[in-house]
């Protein structure tokens, strides 16, 4: 698959989003990618990790979020589960499912109904091996501040403002994955 050819789709002009995006993904997937290489007894499908982690953020064009360049109307919570509206339309559930999972260390209904989020009240977790492993990779790169990865500490103190089941399942997957 093409995913440089889906992203040129939904981001036909070079931009700063498109730059953006394009900077953001690449990170996410070498890390992803390390991780595979890391753990081969993971068995992990690498063009999966590559390709998911490409698209992870492809919803973002029709948020709202102009400190990051995103001119659409959708609050930007909502870009997991709008990329994976773009995914499905291309025939690519698995990377819909890795679109609408990545957010914070996946989302449950409680938390969605907890905190009155815009979003169906269901289950948006990571379950699959290569869903974790993005998620995971995702949340050592921030679209605000994108020259670097962060750190460990970094990642846990701005999961923490969400509660304390996101960092111990990012612990988790650090252990596993790290």
């Amino acid at each position: 698959m093409d995913v440089l050819a889906i992203i040129h789709k939904y981001y036909p002009t070079d931009n700063p989003l498109r730059r953006l995006l394009l900077h953001h993904s690449k990170q996410v997937a070498e890390k992803a990618l390390a991780v595979a290489e890391q753990h081969p007894e993971l068995k992990l499908n690498r063009e999966l990790l590559y390709d998911g982690a490409m698209l992870h953020d492809v919803g973002i064009f029709l948020t709202h979020a102009p400190s990051i360049h995103c001119e659409g109307t959708a609050p930007y919570i909502c870009h997991g589960r709008l990329g994976a509206e773009l995914m499905r339309k291309e025939g690519l559930d698995a990377l819909a499912r890795i679109c609408e999972r990545h957010t914070g260390t996946g989302l449950t209904a409680e938390a969605i109904r907890q905190r009155q989020l815009p979003l169906p009240e269901q289950d948006f977790c990571p379950e699959t091996l290569e869903e974790q492993v993005i998620c995971y990779a995702d949340k050592f790169f921030s679209k605000s501040r994108p020259a670097s990865e962060k750190p460990l500490e970094d990642v846990l103190r701005s999961l923490l403002k969400h509660g304390e089941q996101g960092v111990q399942q990012f612990l988790l997957w650090h252990e596993r994955f790290g």
